[in-house]
């Protein structure tokens, strides 16, 4: 599997406690059957459990067409019943859009209904055409997203609040549930390439979500961001902790790349086609294979676990150290490929990083390096077996019997077992 390969030399170089898991808009190319569509989501996130996949995050969206959860509250409610130990995110609710006694409201509920699990990733809104819907002018949606943020920390921490916005009223507003967490879920803000994610999370407190860690602009504001965060928390008296920042990457993994290649061929165009349609992004020459094109810039990982590896050490080398890798769950290939590619991740990709096999090899290396040791040994054991057996024998049945009936073990004769 890759040029690498994945047998006993397949360890960390270094061991860190780094969590993996996926970041599931999702995306859905628009012939499919939608209902379908969402029960394979639900059916990923068992996968991702029984796996050993140690988060997702799930999204919000409205329209645009391919991506087709619009309450990510709803999703993890009916995915913690499927699930035993994944802790499940909203990724992200987009605050401008609700009042936020309600956002509050539907997390503690969720925080009970999981025991626990569920993590609370908050942003803007991606969309335009979300926000001009509710006729909201995307202009004003970080700044609404703040003053959420705010009040509904304050709603978590026991706070009644009595505040009127050009966006929302709370009077007296409380929660009549106090969190099953405490002192509340972690929470986490969506960041990209702007620095707004990092003043917000360095000033509350916040794990940070980077969303296009994959893509050069987002790989390139890393570092910058997360120095935006420490420097305004440091502001505040606080440090900022790096297993709460989660780095998001699209990865699809098969047996060699070429086959990773092939497969993707599924979806990707389609994927590259919908971004285009919201936001051109992805400028595809004319008359160019996208698969072929998409290959050749280094925004995502289409290859084996090898590959993905060195992606991550690339973002270890850039950013330091942090939380947790997620997966941006893109569907670009097909039900069965797609299974496969997240079941290499976690067998070759995830104990690599948690240096899970270092007892393994040291103890194969170890007997190696002593075999004809051990060889002798277990020889000398067997043998002496057999001569006891002999003496035994002759001490039953006279020096004779040993040449007569089934029971006269082969003197001499070289056992390799018992």
């Amino acid at each position: 599997m890759g040029s690498g390969g994945h047998g006993l030399g397949a360890v960390g170089s270094a061991s860190m406690d780094l969590r993996h898991g996926v970041f599931l808009a999702p995306f859905h190319r628009m012939e499919e059957n939608p209902t379908l569509c969402l029960e394979r989501d639900l059916e990923l996130i068992a996968h991702l459990d029984r796996l050993g996949f140690h988060e997702a995050w799930i999204g919000e969206h409205h329209s645009a067409g391919f991506e087709t959860i619009s309450s990510p509250e709803l999703f993890i409610a009916v995915a913690a019943e499927r699930t035993r130990h994944i802790r499940l995110g909203t990724g992200v609710v987009s605050l401008p859009y609700h009042n936020p006694l309600m956002v509050a409201n539907r997390i503690i509920q969720l925080d009970h209904m999981t025991r626990g699990r569920v993590m609370f990733g908050v942003g803007p809104g991606l969309l335009a055409s979300d926000a001009l819907m509710l006729g909201i002018d995307p202009a004003v949606q970080r700044d609404r997203m703040a003053e959420a943020i705010d009040v509904i920390l304050r709603l978590f921490r026991g706070e009644v609040v009595t505040e009127k916005t050009d966006w929302y009223t709370l009077s007296e507003a409380a929660l009549h549930l106090r969190p099953y967490t405490r002192p509340y879920p972690e929470m986490a803000v969506a960041s990209a390439v702007t620095p707004s994610g990092g003043r917000l999370a360095g000033r509350y407190d916040l794990g940070m979500l980077c969303v296009a860690a994959g893509e050069h602009a987002g790989f390139n504001a890393l570092d910058v961001n997360w120095a935006v965060a420490k420097e305004v928390a440091a502001e505040r008296g606080r440090t900022m902790d790096p297993s709460r920042l989660r780095l998001v990457v699209h990865m699809h993994l098969a047996d060699t790349v070429e086959q990773a290649r092939a497969n993707v061929r599924f979806g990707l165009k389609e994927y590259v086609d919908y971004f285009n349609n919201n936001m051109p992004r992805f400028h595809v020459p004319e008359g160019a294979d996208t698969v072929d094109w998409y290959v050749e810039q280094p925004i995502a990982v289409i290859g084996t676990p090898d590959d993905a590896i060195a992606r991550i050490e690339r973002l270890i080398e850039k950013q330091g150290e942090f939380g947790a890798v997620l997966i941006g769950a893109t569907n670009w290939a097909d039900w069965d490929q797609t299974k496969r590619s997240y079941e290499l991740y976690a067998r070759y990709v995830m104990p690599h990083f948690a240096d899970a096999n270092r007892g393994r090899v040291d103890s194969y290396d170890w007997v190696g390096r002593h075999t004809g040791e051990l060889s002798d040994l277990r020889r000398s054991a067997a043998q002496a077996m057999i001569d006891r057996h002999e003496a035994e024998w002759r001490a039953k049945h006279g020096e004779g019997a040993l040449t007569d009936g089934p029971s006269r073990p082969e003197a001499g004769r070289e056992a390799s077992f018992g």
